[in-house]
């Protein structure tokens, strides 16, 4: 099966040049730290290029993907993941749907997949019309990052005020204003290690990263992606939901009941100081605060987040403060939201919220699938 069509002559040398610069490690600009799991997942300085016949699109949520059948020049065929970005970042960047369509021929170059597994991540792209694209991949927070606030202060953006409350933080939210990228952004550094923790952390293996197979990446990871979010008013609770991932935060102040078990977004409690939302967290699962593999305990891990306000209300700077006893003191994340006349758009086209096909077909191709079932029966 030939899939470069004879129109596009240069596709055929492009599949011979590929089959060289797939193997090949080249020394890239790209930062050691990624977005989430994109360093557990890719080698940011191990960079090639892959053109072939686009044979699937899902443009959705958590990233938008293309599956590449590419044909090399002893004949040769192999399917490749290609991976970029959210639906809220691409559709910001110009894309929508139909820019990358089944059978297209393209060309991507970006970082490798480890391990041997068969994917990129989308850094520049030739389409199908001859136009390059350079989206850039999870290696880079500028992909991510919103500066300008796209709202009017004039506009009411709740949806549902409470009187009782100084600040109504009902609605949508973007969380990529000002955004950081997830791995490496814990305060303090060094990061201060436990004997413990630094023995959990060093144990890690990539493929554990819950996220890969579409578990709960849990509160911290939540709270540091650049999802959109929204958040409703319950009455006793406000109604948080990052990316599909709901939260409850209970502003009436009861407290944990003795039955209430560990979860990936455990147990919130709420109050108002001043015009700053504090929320406190317990009753965690254990898990990573990023995808480096840094370790959470969740027995005894208790979360701190302070929501402070601009003075016209359409941003605000979140702070959450970790104590865990991997670590000698507390850890702080710092990100920021702002309102976004663009969100209604990016929430109705973002689709399902997580496809673990692809973390599954990469494991059985590197032969780890047997290692999930082990490490599940632990």
């Amino acid at each position: 099966m030939n899939v470069f069509p004879a129109s596009i002559a240069r596709w055929a040398h492009l599949a011979a040049a590929t089959a060289a610069l797939l193997l090949s490690s080249l020394a890239a600009p790209f930062p050691a730290q990624a977005h989430h799991s994109f360093a557990a997942v890719f080698d940011a300085y191990n960079v090639g290029t892959i053109a072939g016949e686009v044979v699937e699109v899902r443009f959705g949520n958590p990233h938008v993907r293309f599956r590449l059948l590419a044909e090399f020049a002893d004949g040769t065929t192999e399917e490749w993941d290609v991976q970029t970005h959210n639906v809220a970042t691409m559709l910001r960047m110009g894309w929508n749907n139909e820019t990358v369509r089944v059978g297209d021929v393209i060309e991507v170059t970006g970082a490798l997949g480890r391990n041997g597994a068969r994917r990129i991540s989308l850094d520049t792209v030739v389409l199908a019309d001859g136009s390059l694209r350079t989206p850039r991949g999870g290696e880079v927070d500028t992909a991510y990052t919103v500066t300008e606030v796209n709202a009017d202060p004039a506009t009411r953006y709740g949806a549902a005020a409470n009187t009782d409350y100084p600040v109504d933080v009902t609605g949508l939210w973007t969380n990529n204003y000002n955004f950081t990228l997830t791995v490496d952004d814990l305060e303090p550094k060094p990061t201060p290690f436990t004997a413990e923790g630094r023995r959990v952390f060093e144990a890690a293996e990539p493929w554990q990263d819950p996220r890969e197979r579409c578990a709960s990446g849990g509160l911290p990871r939540m709270f540091g992606a650049p999802y959109s979010m929204q958040i409703l008013d319950a009455g006793t609770h406000y109604l948080m939901l990052l990316d599909v991932h709901p939260r409850r935060i209970w502003m009436d102040g009861r407290q944990a009941a003795a039955d209430v078990l560990p979860s990936a977004m455990g147990f919130s409690r709420g109050r108002w100081d001043g015009d700053e939302l504090v929320i406190e967290t317990t009753r965690l699962l254990p898990g990573w605060l990023d995808g480096s593999g840094l370790p959470m305990s969740g027995e005894g891990t208790r979360l701190v987040e302070r929501y402070t306000f601009s003075n016209d209300r359409l941003t605000m700077d979140r702070v959450m403060t970790i104590h865990d006893p991997y670590y000698t003191t507390p850890l702080t994340r710092t990100r920021a939201s702002a309102r976004d006349d663009n969100l209604e758009a990016a929430v109705a086209e973002g689709g399902p919220g997580c496809e673990s096909l692809y973390f599954f077909r990469d494991l059985h191709e590197q032969g780890l699938l047997e290692s999930l079932w082990e490490s599940a029966r632990r």
